[in-house]
């Protein structure tokens, strides 16, 4: 009768907040877009930020921010919890919908190993946090708070060659050599090299760093770091879920480049990706915790600058 009852009960509840995020991307990837990329404006600061305190949203989340300022059409990458914007008097708009953004949770534990050496396995697991985006909001204060966000974030923009410099010099000391030459970019695993065109074959700098940074992704999966399987056939969802690592490993590192994402040549995999997220939805949250962990090797975030607390009280 107890199991019975569990089953009715689970019939009935809706999709949870990861179904959501799934649902909606693969319905932006079957219009032919590949929804987490967008181009770097300076000028607003560029990067998700907490409308209230400023605080910077980190981890794997912009791609999960982005994915909504382009569902509600939005252009500015300011977002807070309900909580904290009732405080202040501000609401979400009749019919708006909260963005959940994923809170990692970190846990290890002791595994036996070889010999009788005792080893700490540690994973992190992963939890939705609804935020609502600046135009998702409506009250008094709003317009203040708003224009205060947008001269706070584009007080002092870093000139495109400053940021393409910085870029260059990070992706530069990675320890995986680059080859030009050629009409194709690649991760050769077998001699752990990158092949790139020639400069001159982009159609912008930011276009060559970016797609230099999902090859460098790529390498990330060597034997020598994060040990991804990189043997998958072309086609294969094995080969899919690895371009899908590259591919948002490359987001995440362009937002923390300040490049932005204009990768060139990717766009023939949605297909492939649609597929293996239609057959696997949690894939999508064990490939971002994969990209996050290879940006991480590439270019680790400051100690401490974990996601903005302030939300907490949304998670409910």
């Amino acid at each position: 009768m107890a199991a019975s009852q569990s089953r009715s009960r689970k019939t009935f509840e809706g999709p949870t907040a990861e179904e959501k995020i799934v649902a909606s991307l693969i319905e932006l990837m079957e219009a032919g877009s590949a929804p987490w990329r967008r181009p770097w404006d300076g000028s607003g600061g560029g990067h998700h930020v907490n409308l209230i305190s400023g605080h910077r949203y980190r981890g794997a989340n912009p791609i999960l921010l982005t994915l909504g300022m382009h569902i509600r059409g939005s252009a500015l990458p300011f977002w807070c919890g309900f909580a904290e914007a009732r405080k202040l008097g501000i609401f979400p708009r009749k019919g708006s919908k909260a963005v959940h953004i994923l809170r990692p949770q970190l846990h290890s534990r002791e595994e036996p190993g070889e010999g009788g050496e005792v080893t700490l396995r540690s994973w992190a697991s992963y939890r939705p946090v609804a935020v609502f985006n600046a135009v998702d909001l409506e009250g008094e204060a709003l317009a203040g708070l708003i224009e205060a966000r947008q001269a706070a974030e584009g007080a002092e923009p870093k000139p495109e060659p400053e940021r393409l410099e910085a870029a260059e010099a990070v992706l530069g000391a990675w320890p995986v050599p680059v080859s030009f030459g050629g009409d194709r970019a690649c991760y050769l695993p077998g001699i752990d090299r990158i092949q790139l065109p020639d400069r001159g074959s982009f159609h912008s700098p930011a276009a060559f760093c970016a797609t230099w940074a999902h090859e460098q992704i790529h390498s990330t999966g060597h034997e020598s770091r994060l040990k991804r399987d990189l043997g998958g056939a072309f086609g294969k969802a094995l080969y899919a879920r690895e371009e899908l690592v590259a591919e948002l490993g490359a987001v995440l590192l362009g937002d923390r480049l300040e490049i932005g994402s204009e990768i060139e040549s990717h766009a023939a995999y949605l297909g492939h990706w649609i597929e293996l997220l239609k057959e696997s939805p949690k894939v999508l949250f064990q490939v971002l915790s994969e990209a996050w962990q290879a940006v991480d090797l590439i270019c680790p975030e400051a100690a401490g600058e974990g996601e903005h607390q302030g939300e907490e009280a949304v998670a409910n």
